[in-house]
């Protein structure tokens, strides 16, 4: 076999090279194959495919980028015919949908107290929060007691490099004093605003 011809269809070679207004010129492969009965359409080349997969791929993602842009808040379908060199038409459709988020509960305010000699640095420290706050006190200290935050009643121990945590939920309005409950030393003042 040569050429995609088959031993018997040696004939028809040269018959198509004999219809030509040629006559002394032989029959080439794309001659006998091209538009001759019983052979296969021409095949595009695997470069020619691979660059039309390519441009067809550019256009594709270019309409899919463009249609990201709309703003108008609601789900929209969009219809790109693209058309190449070789007559191939390709749909594709796209939905956009624009969702809110709220964003995240806000962390617990952190209140933070550091004790040296026995004594809140800089003076007693005072704050205010909102009722409904979520709220976290971080004591450091240098010499050891207990943190106590009286109307919540919630005591932690505290000692060097042993920091005390006390969290809670500011649910009670009013003014609430933090102290090192041992020495009777106040170190705090939390205020909680309705």
């Amino acid at each position: 076999m040569r050429w995609g011809v088959h031993a018997g269809d040696a004939n028809t070679a040269s018959r198509c090279a004999a219809s030509r207004s040629h006559p002394a010129r032989s029959a080439t492969p794309s001659d006998v194959l091209v538009g001759s009965p019983g052979y296969p359409p021409p095949v595009l080349s695997r470069r020619r495919l691979v660059t039309f997969a390519a441009v067809l791929g550019l256009l594709v993602g270019g309409f899919a980028l463009a249609s990201c842009g709309d703003d108008d808040g609601d789900a929209a379908a969009t219809d790109t015919t693209t058309t190449s060199e070789s007559t191939t038409t390709e749909t594709t459709t796209t939905e956009t949908t624009t969702t809110e988020t709220t964003p995240p509960p806000a962390g617990p305010t952190e209140i933070r107290i550091v004790v040296v000699n026995g004594a809140p640095k800089g003076g007693i420290v005072r704050e205010n929060v909102k009722k409904g706050d979520r709220v976290v006190l971080i004591v450091r200290s240098d010499v050891a007691d207990h943190v106590h935050l009286h109307g919540y009643d919630i005591m932690r121990d505290v000692a060097p490099g042993q920091p005390a945590r006390l969290p809670f939920k500011a649910t009670i309005p009013g003014r609430f004093e933090v102290e090192l409950e041992d020495r009777g030393v106040p170190i705090a003042d939390i205020s909680v605003s309705a």
